[in-house]
């Protein structure tokens, strides 16, 4: 008999669940997780912590999976936390700048700087329309 290469373990405490995963998180088992932390959503948990510890690889789905599930918790008014990332993913996420993942933010907030750092503010989006970009004759922007 075949093993998953990804175990999901998943404990609730009234609105609270931590989901432990260990193994592996790729093209093959990131369904699993993404079905356990939409779950939770079905369920009512909103705030949802989830136990990196005893992960041995994860590729780009899984932050990709990390980032759908935190922005649906927040739209619900929750948060997802990551804790004990493996030091892969700890790099895709400050290459993505996602670190609220880490943190526990809610999507789109950025986290309090330590001691007499600067603050740093979020983007602002545009207001009102974008106008179209210029288009020369060739066809070139």
């Amino acid at each position: 008999m075949h093993l998953p290469p990804l175990t999901v373990r998943r404990h609730d405490d009234k609105n609270r669940a931590l989901i432990t995963l260990a193994g592996e998180i790729d093209l093959e088992t990131v369904p699993l997780v993404r079905a356990s932390l939409e779950q939770c959503l079905r369920d009512g948990i909103r705030t949802v912590d989830v136990d990196l510890t005893s992960l041995t690889f994860c590729d780009c789905s899984a932050l990709n999976a990390f980032l759908h599930a935190s922005q649906r918790l927040t739209a619900a008014g929750g948060t997802l936390r990551l804790h004990h990332p493996p030091s892969a993913l700890v790099l895709m996420v400050d290459i993505a700048g996602c670190a609220f993942l880490l943190l526990g933010l809610p999507f789109g907030q950025l986290p309090i700087p330590p001691g007499n750092a600067p603050t740093a503010r979020s983007p602002v989006p545009p207001r009102g329309p974008v106008p179209p970009p210029r288009v020369l004759l060739s066809g070139a922007v």
